[in-house]
């Protein structure tokens, strides 16, 4: 009867430590304070991404409500990245005439459409020329747009790079031109395409580096850049700034540390690849890439046979995360994260995305706390001392050999 009693009350803490006790299966958790509304954004905060799981599959709303039941809160998370939208023009090229300053293109937008970008395709695979593109409304006077505006192409065995995208401030004029200066040889225009893109610049942050450290190899003519961020944070953009004055183009490998194994000969570090690009001296040098969390970096500059690059300031930046979450009812809420071999959860609001009000109220994240395991109660052994069990295990089988006997002895 006791057994029972006790088997039974185990299987109820049991059960309430599951239905009550959900947050107990993550390490962290921080309350939200300023709950007003039914709709609130979350911002996460940089130092909770060292905490989470590589896809933030692990982070949960929990509330706890007056009768101390647990609840879980729906939540959508979004990554402020720049939002690109393109609109093509209807042109046609009216002609191609030559002069003393160059080679003219001219073409017409019937419609007067604005436009800020164009980009050109040559057949002639290796060039270096300056650009000077003007508008104008009848062809009888011309505005500059822009004027000594570089374009290149190299392309051999170890390089195939071009440069011919024109962009440009916001323009409406009904026709076009650009003058090619400096080509000894007539421009041979494979295709042109001229658009209007809008770009809404995602949210961003920078993120203080902690260390970097720059070496030549001079066997592989390679420079090599390790770079350590303060902590783990998701990266998405790396801008790298060269101070020299000559032209340069030069092939990069961006890495990351993706993870590391102790050895008998010390550590080993596994690094992957994160983008890669080309820097050179007619572009910003940004490179930007998916969000992906990360503390160390490794940037491989391939320098051929040239000298090395002078880097001046390297800029690492990443978008703000966010969770937009639905509370429905009263509760104290927490943001709970840190837990090992989490799923991904899914909710309803991910597919009713209109529903979600346009303004929405960022909430307060308290400190951090650490969220203290119950253990799960241990129902003890009927029998602590052993030789109670010897005793009984004795006493039955003294007991069958009696049995046994005075039946073999009716018989």
């Amino acid at each position: 009867m006791r057994l029972r009693i006790k088997i039974t009350i185990s299987l109820f803490l049991l059960a309430f430590s599951y239905s009550h006790g959900q947050m107990q299966q993550y390490s962290n958790k921080r309350e939200l304070k300023g709950i007003n509304k039914q709709w609130h954004k979350i911002v996460l905060p940089n130092d909770i991404f060292e905490k989470v799981s590589p896809d933030l599959s692990d982070i949960r709303v929990f509330g706890i409500t007056a009768s101390n039941d647990t609840i879980e809160s729906p939540y959508l998370l979004r990554t402020l990245t720049d939002e690109l939208s393109s609109k093509e023009a209807v042109f046609k090229i009216l002609n191609t005439s030559r002069s003393d300053k160059g080679y003219f293109f001219t073409f017409e937008i019937p419609s007067i459409e604005t436009i800020n970008q164009i980009k050109l395709k040559f057949k002639q695979q290796n060039f270096d020329w300056q650009l000077k593109l003007e508008g104008s409304q009848n062809q009888q006077e011309w505005f500059t747009i822009i004027d000594d505006y570089r374009i290149l192409a190299i392309k051999n065995e170890l390089t195939d790079f071009q440069f011919s995208k024109l962009s440009f401030p916001n323009s409406k004029y009904r026709f076009f031109r650009f003058l090619v200066v400096n080509s000894r040889e007539k421009p041979d225009l494979k295709s042109i395409s001229i658009t209007r893109q809008n770009i809404t610049e995602g949210v961003f942050r920078d993120y203080p580096i902690k260390k970097t450290l720059t070496k030549e190899n001079k066997e592989t003519k390679q420079t090599i850049v390790d770079i350590e961020l303060q902590s783990p944070v998701p990266v998405s953009y790396i801008k790298i700034n060269a101070i020299n004055s000559f032209d340069y183009y030069r092939p990069l490998t961006i890495k990351y540390l993706s993870d590391s194994v102790q050895t008998e000969q010390g550590w080993t570090y596994n690094y992957r690849n994160l983008t890669m690009g080309t820097l050179n001296s007619f572009e910003k040098n940004e490179f930007k890439t998916n969000s992906l969390i990360i503390q160390k970096l490794k940037i491989v500059i391939h320098n051929q046979d040239n000298q090395s690059l002078t880097l001046d300031k390297i800029q690492i930046k990443g978008n703000v995360h966010e969770l937009v979450t639905r509370f429905t009812e009263p509760a104290t809420y927490y943001l709970t994260y840190g837990k090992s071999k989490a799923v991904k959860a899914y909710y309803d609001i991910n597919r009713f995305t209109d529903k979600i009000p346009e303004t929405i109220t960022a909430i307060e994240l308290g400190n951090e706390q650490t969220i203290e395991r119950e253990e799960v109660p241990v129902t003890d052994p009927l029998f602590k001392n052993k030789n109670w069990l010897w005793t009984i295990m004795t006493i039955i089988i003294l007991l069958l050999g009696w049995f046994s006997v005075k039946m073999i002895r009716k018989k």
